[in-house]
């Protein structure tokens, strides 16, 4: 998207501009109001107050005639980003921003006509002009409300798998990761580039991945569990699998995973223990204690 003046038509009176926007702003109160009408009455933008709906409002009218004077549609832009992180949340779907900018579009349009019904050769200029920078407009905002909506989605998602896969310092240089759900290829992903941040931060020499918690690992997760592997090998890190399941176990031979590449251990507890010894921690009882 570029930030090209808005195309505003052919003027041969250089005041027929100026006019038009001082005809907007004089009567803005009153298309305002007409406008907030329309969008109750469309059923659009429940989810806020009557409050937030005149600041709103406002400020999308002032914005919207402030394009139509100067031509630059950055400050839209930069508006209707800012009003999708504040109504995104609350559930405000993308075909009532472009419903009420539409509105917003037949109300002036009509107040335009009003004014110069009388002169129908300056209407047909006026419409000429306002048309195709109206319509700029709204592609403006539903594009920039789109493209924020998918920026939150993404973030949520983001957030979402990183809950779902938490890197864990147990102890100095050790890390566990446990793998709890569906582990598909885009999740695989992450825990790779989650795990790899993980051993750098840390400084880790060994990493445990605990997959108990995995209830089925296809050719392209068990081959990309491998790369994993490596990957953390190349960081310095050594990594231990634990909580194979019998029918995972399978997979893996079946579909022809590299085991050579994979140290596995049958249990959480095990691959903790194996993990401590490759640290070279010693673990020994103190006398007369009790098992």
């Amino acid at each position: 998207m570029t930030d090209d003046p808005v195309p505003v038509g052919s003027y041969a009176d250089d005041q027929l501009l100026p006019q038009l926007v001082a005809h907007l702003r004089e009567k803005r109160g009153r298309l305002r109001q007409e406008w907030a009408a329309r969008i109750q009455g469309a059923h659009l933008l429940q989810a806020m107050t009557p409050q937030e709906m005149a600041t709103e409002t406002t400020s999308v009218y002032d914005n919207y005639v402030e394009v139509l004077e100067t031509g630059s549609v950055e400050a839209l832009q930069h508006y209707a980003r800012d009003l999708s992180e504040r109504i995104i949340p609350r559930g405000v779907e993308t075909n009532e921003v472009v419903g009420i900018v539409l509105l917003l579009r037949d109300v002036l349009a009509r107040s335009l006509f009003e004014k110069y019904q009388q002169d129908m050769p300056t209407l047909y200029r006026v419409l000429d002009a306002y048309e195709p920078a109206a319509n700029r407009i709204a592609n403006t905002v539903a594009v920039s409300f789109v493209e924020e909506r998918e920026r939150v989605i993404r973030q949520q998602q983001d957030s979402i798998r990183e809950l779902s896969t938490p890197v864990l310092p147990v102890r100095e240089r050790l890390l566990i990761l446990p793998i709890i759900g569906v582990l598909d290829t885009e999740r695989a992903r992450q825990l790779t580039e989650q795990l790899l941040r993980g051993i750098r931060t840390h400084r880790a020499r060994v990493v445990v991945i605990d997959i108990t918690g995995a209830p089925a690992v296809d050719a392209a997760v068990a081959n990309h569990l491998v790369r994993t592997v490596d990957a953390s090998r190349l960081m310095g890190a050594s990594v231990i699998i634990t909580g194979l399941s019998p029918e995972i176990a399978q997979t893996l031979v079946t579909i022809g995973v590299d085991l050579s590449k994979m140290n596995t251990i049958g249990d959480l507890q095990g691959g903790l223990e194996e993990a401590e010894r490759l640290l070279g921690f010693v673990v020994t009882r103190q006398e007369g204690a009790t098992s």
